[in-house]
């Protein structure tokens, strides 16, 4: 009887058991999500590609760097190093963060502005050594508050003292943004937070792309509000959406209780990616997208993207500009050569017509002479 019970009891507990040991396994198996965020080309022919490894909750996740491979147009490439990562936070990859909020009429409302200074001020708190960040604000104007610094204070006191204003024009502070950021260095982002929709650009989500795509950053944005709402306080969340996913970058919708912990989720994000660097085999700025790619090597994952080196000519060192010089000329008598050639045959064709017209005058002179020769004889 007593074994029959425990034989009852253990088929009972089965299906439990495997209802909680389903999830773990699960966790345990799942692959993290990859994704490139940056291709730093400034140093071409050695690109620096950034990569976010996430959960399926958007959570860092480490990955094995000896796992990470990257291919260029299909050819796996040589990695010359491999930084950064949740699993190893003392290899910090310094990051440039423009902020870029809106002080919109419509942000003076139901605490906007303090729930945004607060979260603002919980990103910038979280900088490590290396890290830099910088203030624009809009409404119908932008306004380049706090200069890129790593001084916490002084960031920490521009957006105290943040006020609202006018309506909305996005689209020009993002490209005011990445002007600013062209000069920065190494990792990149902006994160722009917005509560309403764009109806005072002379800018476009087309425009910003464009920019974006040749400094090499990334934007993240926040829709922040009330997504169901209509007219020029609503959100463009499908614009949103689109902007961040061709820029690398994230997209969340945030209300006031939750704007801080989205904040604090992109600075971790940031803060755990990898930089992927190798020397490209093509070294010639040839102005000819390249395709990336980055997978593990033990798992189906893997992301994909593509870069433009830019330009039309290799790289030229300091000490070869006499090279580079004889390089120039050879290829502008080239360009010149067909011109040459035209007008040497052009020369050519218009002496053999002046022989032709020498002999004739020579020919006609003949009947001529022989008269004079005829008079005389008599």
């Amino acid at each position: 009887m007593q074994r029959i019970t425990r034989i009852f009891l253990s088929l009972s507990l089965l299906p439990l058991l495997m209802f909680w040991s389903a999830p773990v396994a699960l966790a345990q198996g799942s692959s993290p999500q990859l994704r490139i965020t940056q291709v730093d080309k400034s140093q071409f022919p050695q690109v620096t590609v950034y990569v976010s490894a996430v959960d399926e909750n958007g959570q860092p996740v480490g990955v094995d760097p000896n796992t990470i491979q990257i291919s260029e147009n299909g050819q796996l490439m040589q990695l010359t190093d491999v930084r950064g990562g949740a699993e190893t936070p003392s290899e910090i990859i310094p990051v440039t963060t423009m902020l870029v909020i809106d002080i919109s009429g419509s942000m003076d409302k139901n605490g906007k502005l303090t729930a945004a200074k607060d979260a603002a001020k919980s990103y910038v708190s979280q900088m490590r050594p290396g890290d830099q960040a910088g203030l624009i604000t809009y409404d119908t104007q932008t306004y380049y508050v706090q200069p890129i610094t790593a001084d916490i204070a002084a960031l920490t006191s521009a957006i105290d003292g943040l006020k609202t204003g006018g309506d909305t024009a996005m689209y020009n502070a993002l490209m005011e943004a990445e002007k600013n950021l062209e000069s920065a260095s190494g990792r990149k982002a902006i994160i722009v937070l917005t509560d309403g929709l764009d109806n005072s650009s002379q800018s476009t989500a087309e425009n910003v792309v464009a920019a974006i795509s040749e400094s090499g950053l990334t934007i993240s944005a926040i829709g922040f509000g009330d997504a169901t709402a209509s007219g020029q306080v609503g959100l463009d969340e499908a614009g949103l959406k689109s902007l961040a996913e061709q820029t690398g970058g994230l997209y969340s919708f945030a209300d006031v209780q939750s704007l801080s912990s989205i904040y604090q989720q992109y600075g971790e994000a940031l803060q755990s990616e990898y930089a992927l660097t190798y020397v490209s085999p093509t070294s010639l700025r040839d102005g000819v997208n390249r395709g990336l790619s980055v997978s593990l090597s033990n798992s189906p994952v893997s992301t994909n993207t593509q870069y433009n080196p830019g330009g039309i000519l290799p790289e030229v060192a300091t000490q070869s500009w006499s090279l580079f010089a004889v390089i120039l000329l050879a290829l502008l008598a080239l360009l010149a050569l067909p011109w040459l050639l035209k007008r040497g045959s052009e020369v050519i064709g218009s002496i053999g017509k002046n022989k032709g017209k020498k002999g004739n005058i020579k020919l006609g002179q003949l009947p001529a002479s022989s008269t004079r020769g005829r008079v005389k004889m008599k």
